[in-house]
């Protein structure tokens, strides 16, 4: 019999909790050979771009889940810087075979459009196993399977401060108000995801400041900005690095 190599690939990774049920489905699954995880990164804040979480834990998360990770620096926080950096990454990950990168979007028709669009200036295709899935039940199959994720950043138009900091499980949604999609797919809030079946260690962290940054839009990257409401900024809980 013979075996078919899989596809090489590359795999987006925020830090959230998308992306850990993503990969977790990807791997399990075994839909193709995860060469690298991508995140883009703020060199100047040493931070993961939109959700804030430190670099230190960003590196903590890819080697418990034992991938190499890729980073995509930018610091002027521009759609042009962005996308320039972005393909000088992708370009080389090319030319070692490279040519899929998954993604653990749902529904933003724009945000998939956008990143299918760059990718094909390069050759490249993107692949999305979690497109158009119910948002509920996402939800529930990831709390159900033992993941374990926190709340580092909340859009101000749907959820406030007090939302930082608190842990995703069956609380949590049924407190969510109606305006939020129960994956915050919208932009609401945005996660970093700690434990779970597909790590093989526990990221340890202690929630510090609680941070309000006025928005001010530099960039139509959607990734970041809301689609429903009116959103004046957004609030930040820094995770710190538990001590070893």
């Amino acid at each position: 019999m013979i075996i078919m190599n899989k596809a090489k690939a590359i795999f987006s990774w925020s830090g959230g909790k998308d992306s850990a049920y993503c990969l977790y489905k990807v791997l399990k699954e075994g839909m193709f050979d995860v060469k690298y995880l991508l995140t883009t990164v703020n060199g100047k804040f040493k931070r993961v771009s939109v959700h804030g979480v430190r670099e230190e834990l960003l590196d903590k998360q890819a080697a418990s889940i034992g991938i190499p990770l890729l980073k995509v620096l930018v610091t002027e926080g521009t759609n042009e810087e962005y996308e320039k950096q972005m393909e000088m990454v992708l370009l080389q990950a090319k030319s070692e075979g490279i040519e899929q990168v998954i993604f653990g979007d749902i529904f933003l028709e724009d945000l998939r459009v956008y990143r299918e669009n760059n990718l094909a200036k390069i050759g490249m295709k993107g692949i999305f196993p979690l497109w158009k899935m119910n948002t509920t039940m996402l939800i529930n199959e990831f709390i159900h399977g033992q993941f374990k994720t926190v709340i580092c950043c909340t859009n101000d138009g749907y959820l406030g401060k007090e939302w930082l900091g608190r842990e995703i499980n069956t609380s949590f949604i049924t407190e969510l108000p109606a305006t939020v999609d129960p994956c915050g797919e919208n932009g609401e809030y945005h996660t970093f995801c700690y434990d779970g079946p597909l790590f093989k260690n526990k990221t340890g962290f202690t929630v510090g400041e609680k941070i309000y940054k006025p928005l001010e839009i530099k960039t139509n990257n959607v990734d970041a900005l809301p689609a429903k409401v009116t959103t004046n900024g957004f609030w930040f809980c820094d995770l710190l690095p538990a001590a070893t």
